[in-house]
């Protein structure tokens, strides 16, 4: 808007002007956020206008035409829980206008250090950023309706947390929702998400707003480092009385993790890169491949180091060039193809941005968990299972022992499950008790796995031990899960990143299978095993039956989940202890406990937010207002 006859025109961060008498359209810079990762950028929305209400103090006609060549802005203030602070038109508060939230023409003028596309279309991107206990929000949607951003604990709209804005009739608004299981959708009686800017014009909305990461407010979902099944949704219509209209098909739902930021390094547009990418390999109709395919790494005269790809920090570089570093690689990929469709092509692959500008130390990648085997067991019909794998205290103290007494220092973790699980964190003990979580999911997705980069980077010492805790729904499956490849099987596995390198790349473990089996009944198999599976010779229910065959001809209660579940979790393990030239510490294939654990780690409880930064701002600009006013009424009376 902006008052008869103009719109706002002006660069990015820059003061807004009007041009009088004609239409314009404001300058658009193009210098949006950069995106987190994958280097996204956005379309620029062409000629974005500053939402304003109509109907503001008119000028005199004496100084109407002042006003226009000022600039004077009719603008809107954002207040608390998204309600409208005083607005008004007038040369006399231009002085104000670099000290109001939400003023600059291309946005409130706040940074947004994520940026990403929700849609496949181009119509809807998402920014945003962490400020202290608060997360903030920028949403640029190709529409002139009203705009919804949510958070669901499945992806759909079931029990979500709901926002929804828009600029209607030059009035923003930003209304604060929640669905219940069966997806009704509610007005949050409790308004926890407060708008901070608002711009509108013939195609594009553009809405910025903020909230605490915990409100306590049980409709609303809290922020953690767990990821979050974001849903969005838009339409050409804004709110009415009734609430947002259906979207149609105009909606999605995207898996981020918001709270995870990319510690990026800073590149010269000349940094040397190779490619290490497929080339037109036909995917299977099947549903799961593997494929594997060697490369040879570009041969270096002097030691480099691999910075980006996945952005190492800056004292930290993946080693090639040396003899101890890899001549050859081998880029695996899994395909998962569970429609069997057929003529898939695929040309993927990765980028690897390297330097001769050696950084401090030389990163190494150490996969902790489960040994994936089908000795890895989680029965049919459970809402949740949780299986363990140990990077035992024998491993890590062999190895770190031999190689860095002083210890290892891990700066992110890749967790990794498939389709039934739920959640996964690695735990970290020292001396019985138990640290702070090294990383965790609580809400695991398949479709969306990435490294986690640590907020601080943890020190693990000889004598240290790390489980891999994960939590499984097999409630719809009616056989035995096991482990394996394939994503109906399963996995429990971390991936730790560190520094310095040491010869250590796997710390997992094994549990017992007899044990297991003794559970469904087992007495005795045949032995010496000559085949795979192994086959059981008694009881007589189940002789001449494989151990897989066994196991799923038991009937499996919830009861009997449960206990089998306690069972396995006390199991002894057998220690796998693997170093980088594929040979082995002296500890691998040894048997080792659980560990005791005397002082579990007890999480800080969450602290919720209050709206009172909002407030403060309102009540900030009130006084500015009156204080202001009083001085240009205090001016007319003299140049009267």
């Amino acid at each position: 808007m902006g008052g008869p006859g103009g719109r706002w025109i002006g660069g990015q961060g820059q003061p807004p002007r009007r041009v009088c008498g004609a239409w314009a359209r404001r300058h658009w810079t193009g210098r949006g956020p950069r995106a987190a990762r994958g280097g996204e950028s956005g379309p620029a929305p062409p000629g974005p206008r500053a939402a304003g209400p109509r109907g503001g103090p008119r000028l005199p006609a004496r100084r109407r035409s002042s006003a226009c060549l000022l600039g004077a802005p009719q603008w809107w203030s954002p207040g608390a829980g998204g309600q409208e602070a005083p607005r008004m038109c007038g040369w006399r508060l231009l002085l104000l206008w670099g000290l109001l939230p939400g003023a600059a023409a291309g946005g409130s003028g706040r940074t947004y250090p994520h940026r990403t596309l929700l849609d496949s279309d181009g119509k809807y991107w998402l920014g945003w950023g962490q400020r202290g206990s608060r997360l903030a929000f920028r949403l640029e949607v190709r529409t002139a309706g009203y705009v919804g951003l949510g958070f669901s604990p499945t992806g759909t709209m079931a029990a979500a947390d709901i926002v929804v804005g828009g600029v209607a009739h030059g009035q923003p608004y930003l209304q604060d929702y929640f669905t219940s299981a069966n997806k009704e959708l509610k007005k949050d009686p409790q308004q926890d998400y407060h708008l901070e800017y608002a711009m509108e014009n013939s195609t594009h909305t553009i809405i910025e707003f903020s909230r605490e990461l915990h409100t306590c407010d049980t409709n609303d979902k809290s922020i953690t480092d767990s990821t979050v099944r974001v849903i969005w949704a838009y339409h050409h219509e804004d709110v009415e009385g009734a609430g947002p209209k259906y979207h149609d098909s105009n909606r999605g739902t995207k898996s981020l993790r918001l709270l995870n930021p990319e510690k990026t390094s800073v590149l010269s547009t000349a940094s040397p890169y190779f490619d290490l990418v497929n080339q037109d390999v036909p995917i299977p109709n099947k549903g799961t491949t593997y494929w594997c395919q060697m490369f040879k790494i570009p041969v270096f005269q002097e030691k480099h180091h691999i910075i980006k790809g996945f952005s190492y920090p800056p004292h930290v570089g993946l080693s090639l060039g040396t003899p101890l570093d890899p001549h050859y690689v081998l880029l695996e990929v899994h395909y998962d193809n569970p429609t069997h469709k057929k003529g898939l092509i695929d040309n993927s692959g990765l980028r690897l941005f390297h330097t001769t500008d050696i950084r401090e130390y030389d990163a190494g990648v150490i996969e902790a968990g489960l040994w994936v085997s089908l000795f890895h067991t989680i029965p049919p019909g459970m809402p949740e299972f949780r299986s363990e794998g140990h990077c035992t205290l024998e491993c890590l103290e062999e190895a770190l022992e031999a190689e860095k007494p002083s210890g290892i220092h891990v700066f992110a973790v890749l967790l990794h499950a498939h389709l039934a699980g739920r959640g996964i964190r690695l735990r970290h003990f020292r001396k019985g008790d138990e640290m702070k979580l090294l990383a965790y999911d609580d809400d695991f997705d398949f479709n969306f796995q990435e490294f986690q980069y640590l907020k601080e980077e943890r020190t693990i010492l000889p004598g240290d031990n790390l489980i891999t805790e994960c939590r499984y729904n097999t409630k719809d499956r009616v056989g035995m899960t096991w482990g394996g490849l394939s994503t109906r099987n399963e996995m429990c596995l971390s991936y730790l990143l560190y520094y310095p390198r040491i010869n250590l790349t796997r710390c997992a473990s094994i549990p017992d299978i007899m044990e297991q089996l003794q559970f469904i009944g087992v007495k005795e198999i045949y032995r010496p095993v000559t085949t795979w599976p192994f086959i059981i010779k008694s009881p007589k229910q189940y002789k001449n039956l494989s151990f897989m065959d066994a196991m799923n001809k038991f009937k499996w209660t919830k009861k009997e989940g449960l206990a089998f579940n306690k069972l396995v979790l006390s199991l002894p393990v057998n220690v796998r202890c693997s170093k980088t030239d594929n040979a082995e510490w002296s500890i691998q294939g040894m048997t080792a406990l659980p560990p005791d654990i005397e002082r579990p780690y007890k999480a800080e409880p969450l602290v919720c937010g209050t709206s009172s930064s909002s407030s403060l701002n309102k009540n900030v600009f009130l006084k500015l207002f009156l204080c202001f006013m009083s001085l240009s009424s205090t001016l007319g009376a003299k140049s009267l």
